[in-house]
């Protein structure tokens, strides 16, 4: 199966076990994030849903982004100040920010690292998600 029928497919099943319907523009939102996977923000994914769907509004983009996140098909990720930015990659990650260039990239944690930030908490504590994200340089090549 291509990638856009298994992502169209993914999307309409996610959307109707939260009693939402797919539209185009649910659609056009979501595989935009998923094209460049940069942790864009609204304005950003704005101007690239534009350039297909050229009626869009910014308030309908807003609306799909709420609705991608409550139904679990993208995650916000927000850094300090900043406006926020979507993330497609729904498995426990990390974030490292680049203070220099602003972008953010994707950091693979090992699970039994995941499973030791669990323990940390206090008895009776149950996290349902961990924010990490480190601040700093990226390497240049």
């Amino acid at each position: 199966m291509k990638p856009e029928t298994e992502n169209h497919a993914t999307l309409c099943q996610r959307l109707k076990e939260c009693d939402v319907r797919p539209t185009p523009q649910r659609e056009v939102v979501l595989k935009v994030i998923l094209a460049k996977r940069d942790h864009p923000t609204a304005d950003e994914i704005f101007a690239r849903v534009k350039a297909q769907l050229p009626t869009i509004s910014l308030a309908t983009v807003y609306n799909c982004l709420e609705t991608l996140v409550q139904c679990g098909l993208i995650r916000q990720v927000n850094l300090e100040r900043a406006p926020t930015r979507y993330c497609p990659n729904l498995h426990e990650h990390a974030h490292f920010h680049d203070e220099a260039t602003g972008q953010i990239h994707d950091v693979d944690l090992p699970p039994d690292l995941m499973a030791r930030l669990h323990e940390v908490l206090p008895a009776g504590f149950d996290a349902r998600s961990i924010d990490l994200t480190f601040r700093g340089k990226a390497a240049t090549n």
